[in-house]
């Protein structure tokens, strides 16, 4: 069975390659979904997948890369939607 989550991160997460990163390891779990930056200075990660990589992929993002500081990720589950592949998205 196929899970969705809804991550918003919070912390020192925007222009130090943090959606590249979480793009790169979504793509070796092969998590589907997108991630982007929001203008109140969050990055949102929307994943799909089996659960064991969805629960892998969490974990990366409440680590992140070398130069981030994670302070709060918020996670909340959502409908399942299919998604093909995992992009960046720019606002």
């Amino acid at each position: 069975m196929k899970k969705s989550v809804r991550l918003y991160i919070s912390g020192i997460v925007q222009g130090i390659f943090f959606r590249s990163y979480i793009k790169e390891n979504a793509e070796k779990l092969n998590i589907k979904g997108f991630v982007r930056n929001l203008e109140d200075g969050r990055v949102e990660v929307f994943i799909e997948g089996n659960p064991e990589e969805i629960r892998k992929m969490i974990e990366i993002c409440r680590k992140g890369p070398k130069h981030s500081e994670i302070k709060n990720v918020e996670e909340k589950e959502e409908r399942f939607q299919d998604f093909k592949s995992f992009k960046v998205l720019h606002i």
